[in-house]
């Protein structure tokens, strides 16, 4: 099998300003990438730029988008490893554009194969349920969402922190008498905390019954994560200090982390992830899924991955419900509420209406 040739897109989504500790989103800078072959059968993959945490914008995935293209026209998309490393040989990061390509050829692979990508990948059904997120808004107003939330039906709540310690323990305080003791209640501060604050938060929040703290710190304070880890009463999950499967063998043999997040926009895609699950799996670290604001195309790629995956145990596959103002994907994930499944269908099993792709920017390689 040959690629033949890649289709571009520019796949923005309009949404609802998202707010985090580092900036606010006020579109999902997408990019769709469709490879083709000379078997009749073409791979999806989809990325989500989000600049102030990846450092790639939407324009900076669309120009290596072109570069990656060139290189793969005429080889085989079935030796996925190969394909990734010539990506990585021309360019040492831009792992948000490469997992759009990573996706795609897996699957193209499963299309192959003739199977849905989580039997592909290995994996088996079991029950997946999603959280949702608040964004970072007022004390009161986030009260009010997570309330919101628990009247249709939401059990698990990811709160975004990390704008000033002392308004993120009042968020905190106020959800949790809100919505009351049965809700599970996760923490993101994104690394909007010093150490110091980090430890008076995690401190201060104790009796909140928290999961988990995600990045509480920047990343340049990775050398001080294990002293916050033997100090916090909270756990602590890692994001954007892993993006690879070195930093999670590092981040684990220091002692620095409880949990990890992983995310194809950090990692380059399936491939990398897997490894990073290797590593988890091997030293009982557990896993989360996560993403940045995929449409339901990438995270169809996600849930696949996690339904592979036994040691991604925690599920964070709420983008397209957070302020999407349309949905440009046919087949894909499917939401019983809060509860999510996948189709049987070959490959992916997501697509894009071409009603909505037309009016789209393309470039085809």
């Amino acid at each position: 099998m040959k690629i033949t040739y890649i289709e571009i897109y520019r796949f923005s989504i309009p949404t609802e300003p998202f707010a985090i500790a580092t900036g606010t989103m006020y579109f999902a800078q997408n990019v769709l990438i469709k490879i083709y072959t000379n078997n009749n059968i073409y791979g999806i993959g989809e990325c989500s730029a989000f600049p102030m945490i990846v450092g790639e914008s939407q324009e900076t995935c669309l120009a290596m988008a072109k570069e990656f293209a060139r290189i793969l026209i005429g080889k085989d998309p079935l030796d996925i490893p190969e394909r990734m490393n010539e990506l990585l040989g021309y360019a040492a990061h831009n792992s948000t554009i490469k997992s759009a390509f990573d996706m795609a050829l897996f699957d193209i692979a499963a299309k192959h194969d003739k199977q849905p990508l989580y039997k592909y990948l290995g994996g088996e059904k079991r029950v997946v349920e999603t959280d949702m997120t608040i964004g970072i808004d007022s004390p009161e107003n986030m009260a009010t969402a997570a309330i919101g939330f628990k009247a249709n039906g939401c059990h698990i709540i990811k709160i975004k922190l990390g704008k000033d310690v002392h308004s993120d323990i009042e968020r905190v305080s106020l959800i949790r008498q809100a919505v009351g003791t049965d809700m599970i209640l996760r923490l993101d501060a994104n690394q909007g905390w010093s150490f110091d604050d980090a430890l008076y938060a995690l401190g201060a929040l104790e009796n909140f019954n928290i999961q988990f703290c995600e990045q509480p710190m920047r990343t340049w304070f990775d050398d001080k994560l294990p002293e916050l880890r033997a100090n916090s009463p909270i756990k602590i999950m890692a994001d954007e200090s892993c993006y690879n499967h070195h930093d999670a063998r590092k981040l684990i043999n220091s002692g620095s982390v409880d949990y990890l997040n992983i995310k194809f926009s950090k990692s380059g895609g399936i491939l990398e992830a897997q490894k990073i699950h290797e590593i988890a799996l091997q030293t009982g670290t557990k896993c989360m899924i996560g993403g940045m604001l995929e449409s339901r195309i990438a995270i169809s790629a996600n849930m696949h991955f996690a339904l592979a995956s036994p040691n991604v145990i925690f599920f964070d596959l709420d983008s397209c419900l957070l302020g999407h103002l349309v949905d440009p994907v046919t087949g894909g994930i499917t939401y019983n509420g809060y509860f999510v499944d996948i189709p049987d269908t070959p490959g992916i099993g997501a697509d894009v209406d071409p009603k909505f792709l037309k009016t789209c920017e393309k470039w085809m390689i």
